[in-house]
């Protein structure tokens, strides 16, 4: 395959896309997760070249030089998410779909550059009070960066109407299954 589709799921931390995304890619579909590269360090139980790329903000800043993304962004002050052409290269080199689980601005930059071959959807949680609750169980945050996280949840809904597919995540099993069936129709 030189080239295969997109999908992209996009919403603010918290929302639930990254189960959703795993759910999706726990079925027998051709579909393979586009490991984003980051310059911040990992969280929690992420694994380097599973969860993520990490690398340093020069060497992030060394790729963006050398037109290594195919989109990236400075989320915060030095933190920086992309996806690296070689990943997509390498998922379409073993004839799968390449599925994202990145932030809005980055959805909406492939959505952009490829709006045939995307399906963007955006996973909306149920209220920001319930957004908050879901942060706080994680305990990954400082207080500083939940807030931080919040107020960038709020900016990052008024992009949910760009995409083509709107998930609210109210429902775990029901928002599973609009999913499944989303991505099985898009990707035939």
């Amino acid at each position: 395959m030189k080239s295969g589709k997109f999908i992209v799921f996009s919403a603010p931390s918290g929302s639930g896309k990254t189960t959703l995304v795993h759910h999706l890619l726990d079925q027998k579909l051709p579909l393979q997760f586009s490991i984003s590269a980051t310059s911040r360090p990992p969280r929690g139980k992420e694994v380097e070249g599973k969860d993520y790329y990490f690398i340093t903000p020069a060497e992030f800043q060394a790729q963006i030089k050398k037109d290594a993304f195919i989109e990236y962004e400075e989320v915060y002050k030095d933190t920086y998410y992309g996806t690296l052409k070689s990943e997509v290269a390498r998922i379409w080199s073993q004839e799968c779909h390449v599925v994202f689980d990145i932030d809005v601005q980055g959805g909406l930059a492939i959505k952009k550059q490829y709006p045939e071959q995307t399906l963007a959807i955006f996973v909306q949680p149920p209220s920001i009070a319930e957004l908050e609750k879901r942060l706080r169980q994680r305990k990954t945050e400082t207080e500083e960066a939940l807030k931080q996280r919040l107020e960038k949840a709020a900016y990052e809904l008024s992009f949910a109407p760009q995409f083509d597919r709107m998930v609210v995540n109210d429902e775990l099993e029901r928002a599973k299954k609009e999913v499944l069936a989303l991505v099985k129709d898009f990707i035939g």
